[in-house]
């Protein structure tokens, strides 16, 4: 951009800021007749790539355009191990990266060959039905049947027909018999889901599965065997269900041969950013847009927010912001309204748990990872993290890195 040099610094840090919204991978020049030399350090600071002064030094202007480009096809190279890696920390559709997620990735896999019942236990949303999956894909079993239930989605006469079958005439509308899910889950993997919804009538059946491996269809007195490796899951806490009654303990010990616990998204925040990606990829292919990412704004409120929901709801959220989005980068705005007052740290909402990061912590967390994966190439860490050179360093000395 060349001024007639009328400009103030202000009106420079507009052209750049309007030159970013349209696309922030552009990269800006500017040019002046002896613009003054605090004038030209604001620039830069604010993200201009370069301030040239008139008349213009061809040797520069090249030297900058080359630098440019330079880091385009480095930034692309960057990209391109950066999504190797990703693909390395997607298992079995659970995408994550953080120490805890990797270690449980661990665990599933020792568990996954041995036939024994296993508990998951976390929040709603956490993943613990892809965990199952998991289990079951990686067992000896995976050639079998996964069938998968949700104990609180039907009341206790229904579940009890729908695990264990029954025959013809149990009940009014038994118009047939019908096989129960561990009949069809012989063989394979049943996973039930919101295990701790069970009436202690179906707790007792359950349980008897458990320990003879075999069920009785409602209304009749035939036994079947039954081969299913019984994988459960809760929100709740069974410990506490026991001490008040609400939880047999036998079948607690019987479906806690071993526990996978799932921590909620705001306890493994850096997770978040790689799910981002991976829903917007998942977004892109589903309603045929091209967003390319999401603006800094919203990456900040997006690490602020508590996420109740947790990887559910941030996946809702992420769908939502790619319908309204307009442009190639979600924004701010695009994000639901209860997340956008999230662009600071805020230390006295009761909706942000004590432990949680301040947002420079954050930062300086990030600056770190982008500084390794590019082997410390301050240049290219620029390029990525979207600052000038002379703002990465200022950043440096303020983290101590």
């Amino acid at each position: 951009m060349i001024t007639d040099g009328s400009h103030s610094e202000t009106q420079d840090t507009e052209w750049v800021r309007k030159v970013k919204e349209f696309d922030p991978l552009t990269e800006v020049i500017l040019v002046d007749q002896n613009p003054p030399r605090e004038r030209m350090i604001h620039a830069v600071k604010e993200g201009a790539y370069d301030f040239l002064p008139l008349p213009i030094d061809l040797k520069a202007l090249l030297r900058s355009i080359r630098e440019i480009d330079e880091n385009r096809r480095l930034r692309h190279k960057v990209g391109e191990l950066q999504n190797q890696l990703e693909e390395a920390v997607v298992f079995h559709g659970i995408v994550a990266r953080s120490p805890v997620m990797l270690e449980i990735f661990s665990m599933i896999r020792r568990l996954a060959k041995h036939f024994t019942t296993v508990l998951i236990t976390g929040e709603t949303g956490t993943g613990k039905e892809m965990v199952a999956r998991a289990l079951h894909e990686l067992s000896p079993r995976r050639g079998k049947n996964f069938i998968a239930c949700n104990c609180s989605a039907l009341v206790e006469t229904l579940l009890e027909s729908e695990l264990f079958g029954h025959v013809k005439g149990a009940f009014t509308g038994a118009i047939r018999t019908k096989h129960g899910l561990f009949e069809v889950a012989d063989g394979g993997t049943i996973f039930l889901d919101e295990i701790g919804e069970l009436s202690p009538q179906t707790q007792v059946k359950l349980l008897r599965v458990l320990q003879n491996q075999e069920v009785k269809r409602v209304g009749s007195n035939e036994t079947i065997q039954v081969d299913a490796r019984v994988v459960t899951a809760t929100n709740q806490d069974l410990v506490k269900g026991m001490q008040e009654g609400r939880f047999r303990e036998d079948l607690y010990y019987r479906l806690n041969t071993a526990e996978i616990y799932l921590p909620p998204l705001r306890e493994r925040r850096e997770d978040i950013p790689l799910l981002v990606k991976h829903f917007l990829s998942a977004m892109n292919q589903k309603l045929g847009k091209k967003i390319k990412g999401i603006t800094r704004q919203a990456q900040i409120a997006l690490l602020n927010y508590p996420w109740k929901g947790n990887v559910r709801e941030l996946e809702n959220v992420i769908e939502r912001a790619s319908l309204l989005a307009s442009k190639d980068f979600i924004t701010l705005t695009d994000l639901p309204s209860h997340l956008q007052q999230f662009t600071n740290p805020v230390r006295s909402s009761e909706s942000i748990p004590l432990d949680m990061k301040t947002l420079e912590e954050v930062e300086g967390d990030h600056i770190r990872r982008v500084m390794k994966n590019v082997s410390g190439n301050k240049t290219v860490a620029a390029r990525i993290l979207g600052v000038s050179r002379r703002s990465l360093y200022r950043k440096f000395e303020k983290y101590k890195l």
